[in-house]
């Protein structure tokens, strides 16, 4: 599925559709603006007439899904009736509904409170606002969104559906209802009266209306959040204006006068008949009382008189506490610049000016903005977090989030634990959006990507050819870009994101680091990269950087260890294996530690090499004359006793002590035992099996 034509979208506005206002697809028009200004006039109208193609092509009517967005191709041509969120036309329904949001916000709690019925012009255009909501609700029924999880535009009209009604369908549908038509009908209760309040979700449209708004860096800021606080407080104190005058008019005509308007006295003016006062003078009045009580700079003229008036106003009252810190706080945050919001917009401020100067290509200035964007949804910057955190309690989170998908990564699979959480806590977490491309094809890779969840697919270009063809798709678990990463070649193929992912990302400098010590590792590393390629390509990961730097590592680590054997230094050596080295790893002589061990006439060490059952191979037998200890002799002897027929054992001795060979023959007859012609000053013998003898032959 491909990224919508609008970049990211901020947070969805709930029901069917997704965003409304894509702004990163606005900014990216801005570059364009200004090239066309930098033009010549000559050519002007051609520029404005392609970028207005360009709006009108991505933003066809009724576009079925394609690309990469594409969940359902088949079907009816009514089963792929969908409309993009970005489309023009429903762009201008957005607008229109909202102009009748804000309208039933605010007279749902003026008819609330102050009308028991209403009159005829008010009724009919209830109903025309109710039945906008009606075709409103049809049409979010056909609206693509946005997938929170995956950032792709989803297009399959069941999804679609099955979202709305999981969210606002049935809120929506309650508020379409005629509750005034409905109250006259049932006799004028009034419960049936309090279902009106339902009206009030379509709040919801205003304030989401403002959050993009102030994500719009074209709009000052500033004035937009004073604008917001303003409609904050006047809605508040309107919605307390009415159940004020509710409150005044549902007691008894004979206790009115007991009422805080009833009992009203301004001046010599009086309200105790004020049901006979003109509406708009009611109305003010509320406010007022409202307003000053929320302020509580009033004279006390107006006041609470009977129980349930005291009762609302003490809830008031602490209600505005709340709204007033919260109203404080926020202007407080303007003058110092501290909210999120605002620091992201002056980030991007500063990054359109960057890229209008530098005039960066529209794709690249489209997939920086978007990645600020995500940052800013999704709070993604865990350096940020963590600042302040020890780097001990640092790795420990690190191998705590990361180390189970290291794990399950098939690169990584057999490696010891200490490895793995050796990778997992020098990884670091980044997110890419549809369609962005997270390897370019050509390029030497000195970072390696393992899939946490998401779809990618590889897709490379044929030579002399400029079409890509897709070749595979990876999922989470998947390593990106392994082959170049470890064999320091160019990347065969382009890895583009299908969806939102988040991949860990493992810089080659750390994984050197980490292959210093777990080196054995590394080769189970290799051995996974080898499986399933081709033989082209496991020739170039044999000869690669990285199987040489092993390799080297291996020969130094097993000179190492064949010194540790020819010193007798037995605690060295067991430190050694105990780190991964390879006891069966020969030197250039082909001697191994054993080799040197029971040459040299150290037991212990020869003793501890054969209980980690290596490879005995070619055993060379103690020296008689060095050390006297036949007993010695005829152990190592027994060990090779497991070994087949013709596996060799070699041992060595002087001239002078060949009465040594009469004494084996009947010890182990059927024997091959060869001595390294390397081994001068010595005479070397070779036993052949036969059956009841031994026949040797020496050499010089």
């Amino acid at each position: 599925m491909s990224s919508s034509t609008g970049g990211i979208t901020g947070r969805g506005s709930g029901g069917g559709g997704g965003d409304i206002n894509d702004q990163s697809e606005d900014e990216g028009y801005e570059i364009d603006q200004k090239r066309l200004r930098d033009s010549s006039k000559r050519y002007s109208w051609k520029g404005n007439l392609a970028s207005l193609k360009r709006e009108l092509s991505l933003s066809t009517a009724f576009s079925g899904p394609l690309g990469r967005d594409q969940r359902s191709t088949n079907g009816s041509r009514w089963d792929r009736f969908v409309i993009r969120p970005d489309n023009w036309w429903y762009v201008l329904w957005t607008y229109f509904i909202l102009l009748w949001a804000v309208y039933s916000s605010f007279f749902t709690p003026l008819e609330f409170g102050f009308f028991r019925g209403l009159p005829e012009d008010l009724f009919l255009l209830d109903i025309a606002g109710q039945f906008a909501f009606l075709i409103d609700i049809v049409v979010r029924f056909f609206v693509a969104y946005r997938d929170t999880h995956s950032y792709c535009m989803i297009y399959d009209r069941n999804l679609i559906a099955l979202r709305y009604l999981k969210s606002r369908f049935l809120v929506d549908l309650l508020g379409c209802f005629p509750w005034d038509a409905i109250f006259k009908a049932s006799g004028r209760k009034e419960v049936v009266r309090y279902l009106l309040w339902i009206r009030l979700s379509r709040a919801l449209r205003v304030t989401e209306f403002f959050e993009k708004l102030e994500k719009n860096i074209r709009i000052n800021y500033l004035g937009t959040r004073i604008v917001k606080l303003f409609v904050v407080e006047l809605y508040c104190t309107h919605t307390a204006a009415c159940i004020f005058y509710y409150l005044a008019t549902t007691v008894p005509p004979a206790e009115e006068g007991y009422t805080w308007i009833g009992s009203l006295k301004l001046g010599d003016y009086s309200y105790s008949h004020f049901r006979e006062i003109d509406l708009w003078k009611r109305y003010v009045t509320s406010l007022y009382f409202a307003i000053v009580t929320m302020a509580t700079v009033g004279y006390g003229e107006i006041h609470a008189v009977n129980v349930r008036e005291m009762i609302f106003i003490m809830f008031y009252v602490s209600f505005d506490m709340i709204l007033g810190a919260y109203l404080l706080g926020n202007m407080a945050a303007l003058i110092v610049k501290g909210s999120k919001t605002e620091k992201f917009r002056d980030k991007m401020a500063d990054l359109i000016k960057y890229m209008n100067k530098n005039n960066l290509d529209r794709n690249i200035s489209k997939e920086i903005k978007g990645h600020l964007r995500l940052q800013y949804d999704r709070s993604i910057t865990e350096v940020g977090l963590l600042q302040d955190v020890p780097s001990s309690i640092r790795t420990k989170i690190s191998q705590n989030l990361y180390e189970p998908y290291v794990k399950e990564a098939s690169l990584f699979k057999g490696c010891s634990s200490g490895f793995i959480k050796q990778i997992a806590s020098r990884v670091h977490e980044e997110f890419f959006l549809p369609g962005e491309v997270i390897v370019e094809q050509g390029n030497v890779m000195d970072q390696l990507y393992v899939i946490c969840y998401g779809e990618v697919e590889e897709a490379g270009k044929v030579e002399d050819d400029e079409t890509e063809e897709s070749h595979k798709r990876l999922q989470a678990y998947s390593s990106v870009g392994e082959v170049s990463f470890l064999c320091n070649n160019r990347q065969p193929c382009t890895v583009r994101a299908r969806e939102l992912c988040k991949v860990l990302r493992l810089d080659k400098q750390s994984f050197i680091e980490i292959l210093e010590i777990g080196f054995p590792d590394g080769r189970i590393i290799l051995s996974n990269l080898l499986e399933g390629k081709d033989s082209n390509l496991q020739r170039k990961i044999l000869d690669s950087d990285v199987t040489l730097y092993i390799e080297q590592r291996e020969s130094e680590l097993a000179m190492r260890v064949n010194c540790a054997a020819y010193d007798g230094d037995s605690y060295r050596l067991k430190r050694l294996i105990s780190a991964g080295a390879d006891p069966n790893k020969t030197d250039y002589d082909g001697r191994s530690p054993l080799h040197i061990a029971a040459s040299k006439g150290y037991e212990d060490i020869a003793r501890f090499l054969i209980e980690q059952k290596i490879s005995l191979g070619t055993l060379p037998c103690l020296k008689p004359s060095r050390t006297g200890k036949i007993k010695w002799l005829l152990y190592l002897l027994r060990q090779g006793q497991n070994l087949p027929l013709m596996m060799p054992v070699v041992f060595s001795v002087r001239p002078s002590q060949g009465g040594i060979l009469t004494f084996l023959k009947g010890f182990w007859p059927m024997a091959l035992i060869q001595i390294p012609k390397t081994m001068i000053a010595e005479h070397h013998f070779t036993w052949l099996p036969q059956k009841g003898y031994i026949q040797w032959q020496s050499y010089l």
